[in-house]
């Protein structure tokens, strides 16, 4: 087993994907420009300057950084109201946390947003690092998040396995040299996928059956 693992959090820890999903498209209301589905696709798992530029490419008129002021809004207000914890998330946490292995995020949310999220859970404690979005320069799918997550729990990345849900960032975990382990919420696995990943699991559970049965 791997001595590091670093999580993903929207759609991966916390059943908060499908409510971006939503955002990226309803708020195109505010902006009195149509409802775009892809724009949610096409910005899962980005984060800076890469989602301002998608934006403006699905909507030229607007002004792109409002736009997703107006979206981390919108799933801000609906994770306080109800926030929940994806299957198996919390075992896997606790499984690596009993075998001594070092846990950190690393998700294109913002790290204000993750402490939230990971406090109003109670899932904070299983976490050495807590690794955002702002941190880096560059989101994912470039390899930055992970190196840095990486560094900052001193684990080599070959040594880490990268939990995802996102093409994103699994293709930056993959770039990253770690071990990317997919955990499909909104986008099912592809042939890409099946390529760059060290293992395909329905749920956090299974992967968790995996770990424990060495197969992982």
């Amino acid at each position: 087993m791997k001595r590091g693992a670093i999580f993903d959090m929207d759609g991966l820890l916390f059943d908060t994907e499908t409510v971006y999903q939503t955002a990226w498209t309803v708020v195109a209301d505010d902006f009195g420009v149509p409802r775009k589905k892809a724009l949610g696709t096409a910005c899962c798992g980005t984060c800076g300057d890469l989602t301002l530029r998608i934006i403006n490419e699905f909507h030229p008129t607007v002004d792109a950084r409002a736009y997703m002021e107006h979206v981390l809004a919108y799933v801000a207000e609906e994770a306080a109201r109800h926030l929940r914890v994806m299957p198996g998330a919390r075992e896997i946490l606790a499984y690596f946390r009993a075998e001594g292995v070092r846990i950190s995020t690393a998700s294109s949310s913002t790290t204000v947003q993750i402490e939230k999220n990971l406090t109003q859970s109670g899932l904070r404690d299983y976490f050495d690092v807590v690794v955002g979005g702002d941190h880096v320069a560059h989101g994912k799918p470039a390899p930055d998040i992970f190196l840095l997550a990486a560094e900052r729990i001193g684990v080599l990345p070959a040594d880490c396995y990268v939990f995802e849900d996102g093409y994103n960032g699994l293709r930056g975990a993959a770039a990253a040299g770690c071990s990317p382990v997919m955990i499909p919420d909104t986008l099912p696995a592809t042939e890409e996928m099946r390529a760059l990943c060290t293992g395909i699991y329905p749920t956090l559970d299974d992967a968790l059956d995996a770990l424990q049965d060495g197969r992982l």
